[in-house]
């Protein structure tokens, strides 16, 4: 089942000499509970697009369809409603409430929709993420790495359609960085989450159920970290 889909988004800044296209007619489909990587130096578009995915900017042109629901058709209100309640962010910064503990941070999202938090699944998720002796600290008590876990957690807890991580390790040294990313890898499969994340890192990427390479705002291949095949853009 197709969850997420972009169709020919562009994303264009400045005009005739000064014109920069940070994307460029760039169509990619996600499925239900895939984990996606995308690959890019910095300036390819990479977070432009994880950008125009997550609702946070306006293409210039093409859609972008989110379980069923085209983003340009909705109005802003309705569209910070979707996002709330359908699509998850987890961000190199951590983006903690500093006055609220673990476990107000990670349900906050779901109080702000008015509904009460499904406590078994929040246990099992603060179970996976081994976070069950921190509920009650406050951020600023927590490492980089549990602060991150937290994130994770927030970003799940009202079932997200897709989950979208721009750079999740970037402020972590490399063995946190392994934990957490093997964390995603583990939430994605126990509960068949869909998860988009942007990345510089080769290694990073390989975590991945498939790779998208992006260049100069285009996807130029992608790959299956699994069995190493490439294929052709046209096949996207």
């Amino acid at each position: 089942m197709k969850i997420l889909e972009s169709t020919n988004l562009q994303k264009i800044y400045g005009q005739g000499d000064t014109e920069v296209r940070a994307l460029d007619n760039v169509s990619v489909e996600v499925e239900k509970g895939e984990f996606v990587a995308i690959v890019g130096t910095s300036g390819s578009g990479k977070s432009t697009l994880l950008h125009m995915i997550g609702g946070l900017d306006v293409p210039t042109a093409g859609e972008v369809t989110v379980d069923g629901q085209v983003l340009s058709h909705m109005t802003d209100e309705e569209l910070t409603i979707f996002r709330r309640r359908n699509i998850g962010f987890v961000f190199q910064q951590y983006n903690l409430v500093p006055m609220l503990n673990v476990w107000e941070n990670i349900v906050l999202p779901v109080k702000l929709d008015g509904n009460v938090p499904e406590k078994e699944y929040i246990d099992e998720i603060i179970d996976i993420l081994g976070l069950q002796e921190k509920l009650e600290n406050l951020p600023n008590a927590l490492s980089g790495g549990q602060q991150q876990r937290v994130a994770i957690a927030r970003a799940l807890a009202s079932k997200p359609a897709i989950l979208l991580a721009d750079e999740p390790t970037g402020n972590l040294d490399s063995r946190t960085s392994q934990d957490v990313l093997g964390l995603l890898k583990v939430t994605s499969k126990q509960f068949q989450q869909t998860i988009v994340m942007i990345t510089h890192n080769e290694e990073i990427a390989q975590l991945a159920d498939r790779i998208l390479r992006i260049e100069d705002g285009k996807i130029v291949n992608t790959s299956n970290p699994s069995d190493h095949s490439s294929i052709s853009e046209e096949r996207l």
